[in-house]
Formats: C-alpha cells, sequence, structure tokens
C-alpha cells in the first residue's frame, strides 16, 4: 500500500516597502507569477520567525535593508492546477533604511511608484489592498 505525500499550504512573507513617498514593486523572474508585478518577499524556514524572514526576504531579492512597521494584512495563493502550490502570505509594511535596489534571479525589474498610481502594470492578486493598508502604516 503506497501512501499520498502530505501537502500543506506553505508560508511566506512579503513586505511593502516605502521611501519618499513611494513604494518598491518588482516584475516577478518566474512562474506561476511570472512577468506579474509583486512586492519582495518569499517563504518562511520553518523556525525562522517573521520578521527575520521578511528582512532575510528582501535583502536577499533587492539587497535592501528595510525597518518593518508592522503587519498590513495576508493573502492566500491558491493552486491553479494539480500539482500547485498553496501559500499563505503574511505581508507587511516597511520602511526603506539602506542600499540601492540590485535584484537576485527571482526578479526581472524594479521600480519606486507612488502607491496610488502603479500604473498599467499586471500586479499579483490582492497587491492594491495590502499596499492600500501598509501605506496607512507607513503614513501613521
Amino acid at each position: 500500500m503506497t501512501s499520498e505525500p502530505v501537502i500543506r499550504p506553505q508560508l511566506a512573507v512579503s513586505a511593502s516597502i516605502f521611501r519618499d513617498g513611494r513604494v518598491l514593486l518588482v516584475q516577478r523572474a518566474h512562474p506561476p507569477a511570472k512577468g506579474a508585478w509583486s512586492v519582495p518577499g518569499g517563504r518562511v524556514e520553518f523556525g525562522e520567525p517573521l520578521h527575520v524572514a521578511l528582512a532575510r526576504e528582501v535583502m536577499e531579492e533587492t539587497g535592501l535593508e528595510i525597518e518593518i512597521l508592522g503587519m498590513a494584512g495576508w493573502r492566500e495563493v491558491l493552486p491553479a492546477t494539480s500539482g500547485g502550490k498553496h501559500f499563505v502570505v503574511m505581508s507587511f509594511a516597511a520602511r526603506w533604511v539602506a542600499g540601492e535596489p540590485t535584484l537576485n534571479e527571482e526578479c526581472d525589474d524594479f521600480a519606486w511608484l507612488p502607491p496610488d498610481a502603479l500604473g498599467p502594470r499586471q500586479l499579483t492578486p490582492g497587491l492594491q489592498d495590502i499596499i492600500d493598508a501598509a501605506r496607512a502604516l507607513a503614513e501613521a
């Protein structure tokens, strides 16, 4: 008798990073969101506190140091196809502290944009709501 592997949602973090009234967007380089614009983030490692995972993921993807301001919300990324992945993303507001964006292989491009004028870019689902909530924390 063979057993099916246990498949569970994966925990991830993301950061809406604000600098001089603008928010950092990155363009994803790999599926499932290849080509879409989002905010930096990624998986939480087992035993890793959320704030440590967030700072690590931002540093790995962008080379930036941040100050975490608070939690802006959460969203789920459900599998679109059989074999797809299920993520629960904890999204935080953050403020830029140091560094200039130096992207790793997970991102194709970046832009610092006014949070209410993200342009015609294809955004990941729910991103505008998360940025709006993060902006309220950043401006408080």
